[in-house]
């Protein structure tokens, strides 16, 4: 074993630190050996006599990994060292190195890990779902049944003290500096004209002149990965372009690992699978393009989405990084050195953007029901953990308590999200479990049998694909297919699931993602709506396009409107067969906005899609009210009278208030809107039925101190205005008002007058009549006698009989 490496100058603190506790914090930056260093040095130490597994966030790390550690104790991967991966596995007799998923399904089966003296839980600060679960899970078995059992939480770039909090009290935090080679970097800035493939290449183009030594070039997805290959082979076609992300090969993924065999400059072209654990033998240049893909889980849509964003600050060290490793390297980064700081500091944990579903049935499988129990960096969102609990209740996982049933049992023992599981599943009790589980694989392996949106099209590619892959994922499928026969033959179906053995894989994905049924809503099959209630778009150049139902596997996008790229057609039949137990027929009320009405119609929904629908012969009397009554109080200010709203705030009868009256509609709409469609009643009714929720001293208080009308000196009658700004107010003609000293009043309140002339024009507001008679009456009287000239406008108002007559009338009546 290597002696020189940086980690073993604080190997010694750590051995002590896990004999003495339970528990430690191990913080090393890259290159510091910790990843291949640590699990061999536990092999000699008197408490660990049972296995040590390391979790690593990527397959192809954990390969990578077991093989430089068998290397360092002079073995071959499969003795004392191994791996276990979805796809390859080498296992070990005391060390294995396994990816997180596999980790959380060995704490299910066995919560006591016999036989295992520590975990290792390596690269934490990439805060994986299945990192953080496993650690909650391993910190509970230590707790409640293994106190002998070792955790040590590793990594280069975590918060260490709050790993320890997280962990308890006294965890130790052990910190190594490591070997700091020089790391030069290159701010090239960045092209937004630039497609990201013609950037890169140029980028690696000018790397590959000035620099010495292999490069690694990081970019967000395979697509960009293939575009820059076939630009740099046809610029550099004697030079090794070797891509490196989750769909390569193992044998593929290793030889990008280590040195060209033939001793020749090679270009690396990785996703951020690269970014940690892996030491990639050669590498002095990193070429960066600072761009990050991610999965992030649309609660709204329902669908988890690749995003393309901006890498973190922490995620463009690591990368950085890698050039640094083995001696001086250059770092090529294709954005400015001044905006670097406005990057996020890091990557948000998956906890926060993923689909918690898997959490949330391996807790309940755990036992739990309430995430918030274990111990969390960050505990899981409750909005996401609902929406979790809604799909695993859909497919029958969970009983509406939250607890696991015996299908959701089922479904947690395979090693795949539940929805996938139970597509497995399904396709075994439909007796061909295979055909299932090769959709599945389809739909998790990108570009197995080809592109496109129609799975079964795909799926009859991959048929005839003979390559590595396609042979290792129809291998994969074999192994989940023959499991899930074993599984169902022992457990039951969900309650009213049964399958003809003609049942399709299609008919298995819609059994287990019933939300995700969707039908045609146009003539071009380009819009569709999902049982979930959520809209989608398809291509309308897709062969999908012409089917009228499909069972949705994969969308991107946001909620509204995202795009499906993943599904297969499913028949009307097959729904009805089915799907029937999640049919329901029922009749429903609605208010019908064109016609202004409630009616009553007889559907057949399977979630969000009407099948079929008409008018119902018995609809229920209560639901009309109900919907009457919720109409009407969202229209209160204009069904009631105008002004018995504002004439109740005026006086202040809280009993009358919109918030009041909304309160108790039960008690004073219910019965005057039974027996009704409409809401075309008269408004002094609803007045009367509103006026009874008050007591007589309200009802009396209400008439005295809030009076509706005014009746001016002249017998005429006007309403009050209680709704202005100016409240209250009447409006009256000037003449009515003659013979009047006193300035009318509401209460204590003065009412203001709005004087009109005889043609109905405004002359005045006042609130002081006789301030009015003997002030500014002159000029109105001086005005207005010219104008109207057939009326009365005497110099002395107060003194004057009140008449809306003309002068010639007035004196024939006699005043």
């Amino acid at each position: 074993m290597s002696a020189d490496l940086p980690i073993h100058a604080v190997l010694p603190h750590l051995l002590a630190a896990l004999r003495d506790g339970s528990s430690a914090v191990l913080v090393a930056p890259p290159g510091a050996g910790k990843t291949t260093a640590v699990a061999p040095a536990l092999l000699g130490e008197e408490w660990c006599s049972g296995q040590i597994i390391i979790t690593s966030p990527r397959r192809v790390a954990a390969g990578a990994a077991a093989e430089r550690m068998a290397q360092m104790l002079g073995e071959k991967v499969g003795e004392r060292v191994g791996y276990l991966t979805r796809l390859d596995s080498r296992k070990g007799s005391r060390i294995n190195v396994v990816t997180e998923a596999i980790l959380v399904n060995r704490l299910l089966e066995d919560q006591e890990l016999a036989g295992v003296s520590a975990i290792l839980f390596d690269e934490a600060h990439e805060r994986h779902l299945d990192s953080d679960l496993g650690l909650a899970l391993a910190l509970e078995t230590q707790s409640v049944l293994r106190e002998d059992l070792r955790i040590c939480v590793m990594s280069a770039t975590i918060d260490g003290a709050r790993f320890a909090d997280v962990m308890g009290a006294q965890v130790p935090v052990i910190e190594s500096e490591g070997k700091a080679w020089p790391l030069r970097l290159e701010w090239l800035g960045a092209s937004p004209e630039k497609r990201i493939e013609n950037a890169m290449t140029s980028a690696i183009l000018t790397a590959w002149r000035e620099e010495e030594g292999d490069i690694l070039a990081f970019l967000p997805g395979v697509g960009e990965i293939e575009r820059t290959r076939e630009r740099l082979q046809e610029r550099l076609p004697q030079t090794p372009v070797l891509p490196l992300h989750g769909q390569v090969q193992p044998a593929d993924q290793r030889a990008a690992i280590r040195r060209d065999a033939e001793g020749r400059r090679r270009i690396v072209l990785a996703t951020s699978i690269a970014e940690t654990s892996l030491t990639l033998e050669g590498v002095s240049v990193v070429v960066d393009s600072g761009l990050a893909r991610r999965a992030e889980f649309d609660r709204a849509a329902g669908t988890t989405h690749l995003v393309t964003q901006r890498a973190s600050q922490a995620a463009s060290a690591q990368r950085a990084g890698r050039a640094a490793r083995q001696g001086p390297g250059v770092a090529y980064r294709l954005w400015e050195e001044g905006g670097h700081a406005g990057r996020p500091a890091y990557d948000a944990p998956e906890m926060l953007t993923a689909d918690l579903a898997p959490l949330v049935l391996s807790l309940a499988k755990w036992g739990l029901t309430d995430p918030a129990s274990l111990r969390w960096l960050d505990t899981p969102p409750e909005a996401s953990v609902a929406a979790a609990r809604h799909s695993l209740r859909s497919m029958g996982a969970l009983d509406e308590s939250g607890a696991v049933t015996p299908w959701g049992e089922a479904i947690a023992q395979l090693p795949m999200d539940p929805a996938s599981a139970a597509t497995v599943l399904f396709g075994a009790l439909a007796g061909d479990g295979l055909s299932s589980a090769r959709l599945v694989a389809l739909m998790q392996e990108r570009g197995l049998g080809g592109r496109g949106e129609d799975l079964m099209a795909r799926l009859q590619k991959w048929a005839s694909d003979r390559s590595p892959r396609a042979r290792a994922a129809e291998r994969l499928s074999e192994g989940w297919a023959k499991k899930a026969q074993s599984i169902v033959s022992d457990w039951p179906a969900p309650k009213g699931q049964s399958l003809a053995h003609a049942a399709s894989p299609a008919v298995c994905l819609a059994l287990a993602r019933p939300d995700f049924i969707a039908r045609r809503r146009d003539p071009s099959g380009e819009s569709w709506q999902s049982a979930g209630g959520r809209g989608l778009q398809l291509d309308p150049a897709s062969s999908l396009a012409r089917a009228e139902w499909l069972v949705i596997a994969d969308a991107q996008g946001q909620a509204k409107g995202a795009r499906i790229t993943a599904a297969a057609e499913l028949s009307r039949e097959e729904v009805e067969q089915y799907l029937h137990d999640q049919i329901e027929e029922r009749t429903i009320a609605r208010w019908n906005n064109a016609e202004n009405r409630v009616e009553a119609r007889r559907e057949r929904r399977l979630g969000a899609i009407t099948l079929a629908s008409g008018p119902a012969p018995d609809p229920d009397p209560q639901a009309f009210v109900d919907i009457l009554v919720e109409k009407a109080v969202d229209r209160l200010g204009t069904l009631l009278p105008d002004g018995l709203l504002a004439r109740a705030r005026f006086v202040g009868i809280e009993a009358l208030s919109q918030e009041a009256l909304a309160a108790r509609a039960e008690e004073w709409l219910a019965p005057l809107l039974n027996g009704r469609r409409n809401l075309d009643i008269a408004p002094d009714r609803f007045a009367d039925a509103a006026l009874g929720l008050l007591d007589w001293e309200e009802r009396q208080r209400l008439d005295t101190s809030a009076p509706r009308n005014f009746t001016s000196p002249a017998g005429t009658t006007h309403s009050i205005d209680y709704t202005g700004d100016d409240a209250p107010s009447v409006e009256v003609r000037v003449q009515a008002l003659f013979g009047l000293e006193r300035h009318p009043m509401i209460g204590s309140t003065p009412l203001l007058l709005k004087l009109t002339s005889p043609a109905g024009r405004p002359i005045q507001a006042t609130r002081d009549l006789p301030g009015f008679w003997r002030g500014s009456w002159a000029d109105v009287r001086k005005d207005m006698k010219g104008r109207y000239p057939k009326h009365r406008w005497p110099e002395e108002p107060w003194a004057e009989k009140p008449s809306l007559k003309t002068k010639n009338a007035f004196s024939k009546g006699g005043g």
